[in-house]
């Protein structure tokens, strides 16, 4: 009889899952997860896979986990590690590259409320900050702000009070002194720092996070706090910055983005052995139709699975049922891990938006006709323009948009400052015209003119007609005749945009409009645009907060009011068959 492998506990967790055998039910991300970490293990040591599976060091951070005493509740209890965070604990430390450096940089962890997120972030503060051999480590828990970030630091604390020798409450030479009022704790073997951070970080000096933990990451409105931990770990030969999160409300936020990124690293789409992803979720199908209230699916998003979590969720569920709205977003995104449209005012279906994407550009519109949309800021605000092309691709009508923004240079880093968004980088990568004209600090629209007319001659375009925002246009009137086509003000009212906003609106749920993926300044207009209605029901866009900018999207519904007022006639002869006749007369005999 031969004799039987003993499994270290992260690779028995893996083979769990993916074998079918886990104690809950499981989703495809987490399969993946567990099945890329199996699949490592038979590649490890190769050329094209130099990285190697270390079951000691994995164990190390596990063994010191469990060196840890739980101290909130009825009495004190030594911390005892579910099996997915053998896995996710043991896959950070274990994996090292040929030279004994740990393989992951980066880590995404996302998984429903109440599945021990602080508590992932707590342990790996304390090993890496005193005891994985590093001198000065630069140990950082970060969040939108201070206070959220000090709830990683304040789970520290409890595992060091809780314990003589981390505290060193009996011999006054403890391994960690804690500093609250500084939001720090010393670690007192390497001569490290566990730090708590909000948004005000950009005044450190030689940052260079040893570990770093982005808390709630769907909360972050932009990528600031996670760009700086990963920025300040360039010179590293090892380090980790660690998202453990929910799912959130904003679709087109960083967090959502980085999820996307992970999903494709599972599915082997995209190929980044530096970062870890364990992903916690409802399958797509789990979440179709009255999938969501199937208790057997809601294990899935939940590696902490417990009787009570079940009686929890049980008692959310009926109230999201009941009472919809926030309630129903709040059980979808927190106790399901579900990705959720923030709002119902939301303008554009996110999900729909984001399978409207492609790489689609104007070169590939070389020679084709379209119409021209204008939104015209005061000042030396954003100014939008957008080309739409009426396409009949395989009997069905589709619509490329092609956004383009300017804005007076000279007015960029006040408007960077006020809108919270980097029109900067989307200025490098050629979304955004900066225009150097009228001292560059106001808006050139003999300047947009020229350039609208430098792209339908590069291009061969057929220009067939004009949609403009009457608010400051009297300045450039006579330049729009230029172009020979129909020009036509769009009044901005409920009442002028109503159809025109409704149809583009239903296109996009038919993904039936086409835009370039790489357009992330018109992404980011179509996630603020809310629809607001007049007394008669009409609707028109509007901004979800003063400072976000919908004008890309403005421009998109002056363009398509044309396009939709001069659409071709629907052909129903092609629908209109003899069978269906028959069909419908049919149903109709009596």
């Amino acid at each position: 009889m031969g004799l039987v492998r003993m499994l270290d506990r992260p690779t028995k967790f893996a083979e769990s899952v993916v074998n079918g055998t886990a104690d809950r039910p499981v989703g495809k991300a987490e399969i993946l997860s567990c099945k890329r970490h199996l699949q490592d293990l038979e590649r490890q040591g190769t050329t094209e896979f130099p990285y190697i599976w270390n079951e000691s060091k994995a164990q190390d951070i596990i063994d010191f986990a469990e060196t840890l005493t739980l101290a909130e509740g009825e009495e004190p209890l030594p911390l005892r590690l579910y099996p997915f965070q053998d896995f996710v604990f043991g896959s950070w430390n274990g994996w090292t590259t040929l030279d004994g450096y740990r393989r992951f940089r980066t880590s995404y962890e996302q998984v429903a409320r109440q599945n021990g997120k602080s508590l992932g972030n707590a342990v790996p503060s304390l090993y890496y900050g005193n005891f994985d051999g590093y001198q000065y480590p630069q140990i950082y828990a970060t969040a939108t702000k201070e206070l959220q970030a000090k709830i990683v630091l304040k789970e520290c604390i409890k595992f060091i009070n809780a314990d003589e020798e981390l505290s060193g409450t009996k011999t006054k030479d403890g391994l960690f002194t804690i500093k609250d009022y500084k939001s720090e704790i010393l670690c007192n073997l390497t001569n490290g720092l566990i730090k708590a951070l909000g948004r005000d970080t950009d005044s450190i000096d030689g940052f260079r996070p040893y570990f770093g933990s982005v808390d709630e990451y769907h909360k972050h409105k932009t990528n600031q706090m996670y760009k700086l931990l990963v920025g300040g770990t360039k010179k590293l030969k090892q380090c980790l910055i660690s998202v453990i999160t929910t799912a959130g409300f904003n679709l087109n936020s960083p967090c959502k983005a980085l999820h996307d990124y992970c999903i494709k690293v599972l599915y082997g789409l995209i190929v980044d052995e530096t970062q870890f992803a364990y992903i916690c979720e409802l399958d797509k199908e789990d979440t179709e139709g009255d999938g969501i209230w199937n208790e057997s699916n809601w294990p899935k998003a939940s590696p902490l699975w417990t009787p009570e979590t079940l009686t929890s969720l049980r008692g959310d569920a009926i109230k999201a049922r009941e009472m919809g709205g926030e309630e129903l977003r709040d059980f979808m995104t927190k106790g399901l891990n579900i990705w959720v449209q923030a709002t119902d005012d939301q303008y554009i279906d996110l999900g729909a938006w984001k399978d409207c994407e492609s790489d689609t550009t104007l070169e590939d519109m070389r020679g084709k006709g379209c119409y021209l949309g204008l939104d015209l800021s005061s000042g030396g605000d954003l100014t939008s323009g957008n080309l739409e092309f009426p396409l009949d691709i395989e009997e069905e009508r589709k619509y490329f948009i092609d956004s383009h923004s300017f804005m007076p240079k000279n007015r960029l880093a006040e408007h960077i400052k006020t809108d919270d968004a980097p029109y900067d980088m989307w200025a490098r990568e050629g979304l955004i015209t900066l225009t150097e004209t009228l001292g560059g600090v106001k808006t050139d629209y003999k300047y947009i003119i020229a350039h609208y007319k430098k792209i339908i001659a590069d291009y061969d375009l057929k220009l067939l007609g004009i949609a403009y925002d009457p608010h400051n246009a009297d300045a450039f009137l006579s330049d729009l005749e230029e172009f020979g086509v129909d020009c036509v003000e769009i009044t901005q009212s409920a009442r002028s945009l109503n159809d025109a906003t409704d149809d583009f609106r239903l296109e996009v749920l038919a993904r039936n409009v086409i835009y370039n993926k790489r357009n992330k300044l018109l992404i980011w207009s179509v996630a603020n645009a809310v629809k607001v209605s007049n007394s008669f029901g009409e609707i028109k866009i509007n901004k979800d907060r003063t400072v976000n900018r919908i004008d890309p999207v403005d421009a998109i519904i002056d363009s398509h009011k044309l396009v939709f007022k001069n659409a071709k006639p629907v052909d129903m002869s092609k629908y209109v068959t003899d069978e269906f006749l028959d069909k419908w007369w049919g149903l109709n005999e009596d």
